[in-house]
């Protein structure tokens, strides 16, 4: 009995090491595959109601996801894993991935590189999504206003854009996709300072203080709502109602990315969620800026000049909340509560169905890798 048990035991573990090394196994290759970066089990859900509202539009039966992970990040990936197992998740994988990776290796050849390569030679595109602030060592600048929680998360996927597109910081490297030009590379928050900082780019470590040069939450709320990129007013008063977030407006720029790729009005300036503190400062190379803050002063969106389906945003449009009545907030101290759905006009959550429907339809136009 005690050999048997023994033997049950090897199996599950080496049940879950073979199913967080997915395209290590003979799996599907008549799929389509998209790549989580981050895939926690937040991560998973947030896809889950994505394409079950059909926001996110992928032929079920034909596209699966793929949660890639480095193993020196901080997030117990096991806990996605049971997630995956205990709801029969036919369309998550998970595939780990390790190495020695530091400052000074991230931006050329690396441990990584091979699995790196594996994972996007087996896959249509990626999905970067927020979190904590980058150690600004990654963009050569001392920390001054940055809190850095989980640094080995962004040294793997500021590698991770760095080899997908390349940066000013080795320009003898060749990208990914010079090989595949059509591969969709998307972010939101975290995942647009990502790609700036992964292709050479730098940011602004603290936005009250850098830009408006303000010190305290009495003087940033003083700045004005429509200059808020979260809400500071919880710093200064208790109240259990307080959002965290902002919803504000963002205006367009000349580029064509908003108008002809995605299909809303040039003039209009929809209200989208917001939250972060940080936000991109010089380009990366190869990045042209798409939309920015209702001043001017903070750039909201970016695009690659090159790679037609790289693209992403500093505000959140992956938020349920968005979409559907989910509580009651308020952002000033006197405030009505109000849903963030109730706050949005129709325009606004149009707005955010017609990006949806152009990621989409970028995961849709890239084309499946040629098997050899």
């Amino acid at each position: 009995m005690k050999k048997l048990f023994l033997l049950f035991i090897a199996f599950l573990l080496v049940s879950s090491s073979f199913a967080q090394h997915f395209f290590d196994t003979d799996f599907n290759t008549r799929k389509k595959y998209i790549i989580l970066c981050d895939p926690t089990v937040h991560r998973i859900k947030t896809i889950q109601y994505l394409t079950n509202a059909n926001l996110l539009s992928v032929k079920k039966n034909k596209v699966k996801f793929v949660g890639v992970y480095y193993k020196g990040q901080k997030y117990d990936f096991s806990e996605t894993q049971k997630y995956i197992e205990e709801n029969h998740l036919d369309n998550f994988f998970l595939h780990e991935i390790d190495g020695e990776l530091t400052k000074e290796n991230i931006y050329t050849e690396n441990d990584i590189t091979d699995e790196l390569r594996k994972v996007f030679s087996n896959s249509i595109g990626v999905i970067f999504f927020g979190g904590p602030d980058i150690q600004p060592e990654l963009y050569c600048e001392d920390n001054s206003l940055s809190v850095v929680t989980d640094p080995g998360r962004h040294l793997y996927e500021c590698s991770f854009i760095f080899h997908l597109l390349g940066g000013s910081q080795n320009e003898s490297f060749q990208p990914f996709l010079t090989e595949r030009p059509d591969y969709t590379v998307t972010g939101f928050c975290l995942g647009m300072q990502t790609m700036n900082v992964g292709t050479g780019g730098t940011l602004i470590q603290d936005i009250p203080a850098e830009i408006y040069n303000t010190n305290t939450p009495e003087e940033t709320v003083g700045i004005g709502r429509a200059n808020l990129h979260r809400n500071y007013w919880q710093l200064i008063e208790e109240d259990p109602l307080f959002m965290g977030i902002n919803l504000h407006t963002i205006q367009f720029t000349d580029n064509t990315f908003w108008g002809k790729d995605v299909r809303v009005a040039k003039n209009s300036t929809p209200r989208i969620y917001s939250s972060h503190h940080q936000a991109v400062e010089n380009l990366g190379k190869g990045l042209s800026v798409t939309c920015l803050s209702p001043d001017g002063k903070i750039i909201e969106g970016i695009k690659h000049n090159t790679y037609p389906h790289v693209f992403a945003v500093q505000f959140h449009p992956e938020v349920s909340a968005l979409y559907e009545d989910l509580g009651l907030k308020i952002f000033l101290p006197k405030d009505e509560p109000k849903s963030y759905h109730d706050i949005l006009s129709k325009s606004d959550i149009r707005f955010h169905e017609s990006y949806w429907n152009y990621i989409s339809e970028s995961f849709k136009k890239t084309k499946k890798p040629k098997r050899h």
